[in-house]
């Protein structure tokens, strides 16, 4: 069935400006974290499995282009509400009181995105995808496997916010033209 092309009020548009950046606090995260994490270098494998089964922004460019809107936004819903549980985590879990300011702080701006990602597709007529997994069940685990899985959000949420930036300015071309 062919979709009629909707045309969403410019209210929805202003919603795919994208102010969030990881730069305030990445530095103090890192420092945070310590050696070796905060290392220019480093770059430790991604966990096979992590209880956050965290999203990978690392799909193909042309695999993602290839997307239809609906599926790109309900890909960047998910993911951002997975990395917003998981930063919520990691703001409860640090000991560092400026740290954990910063992370609520921009748990507060991952709220406000996914709300912007949520009326885009309700404008757009899209069905909303269904809530992530709870984190409830979550394994111990010791010291430096708890900063692999921190310094791995973090690193998937800049490439999410990178690519969501770029998506969001083509969606925006897109729907304008």
């Amino acid at each position: 069935m062919q979709r009629s092309r909707v045309r969403p009020h410019p209210a929805a548009l202003c919603c795919m400006s994208f102010p969030l950046s990881l730069t305030p606090f990445m530095s103090s995260a890192l420092t945070y974290l310590g050696p070796p994490f905060n290392e220019k270098d480093f770059s430790p494998p991604r966990p096979n499995s992590t209880a956050l089964s965290l999203p990978s922004a690392a799909t193909r460019l042309e695999l993602w282009h290839g997307l239809e809107n609906q599926a790109r936004l309900a890909q960047n819903q998910k993911a951002y509400s997975v990395l917003l549980a998981a930063v919520r985590e990691l703001a409860r879990s640090t000991l560092c009181p400026a740290l954990k300011t910063s992370l609520l702080h921009f748990c507060t701006g991952l709220d406000g995105l996914l709300g912007s990602i949520s009326a885009l597709m309700t404008t757009l007529g899209y069905a909303l995808p269904p809530p992530s997994a709870n984190m409830e069940m979550r394994p111990t685990m010791n010291d430096f496997a708890k900063k692999v899985e921190g310094f791995w959000i973090l690193r998937e949420l800049q490439s999410w916010l990178w690519r969501s930036a770029k998506d969001f300015n083509r969606l925006k071309k897109r729907l304008r033209g």
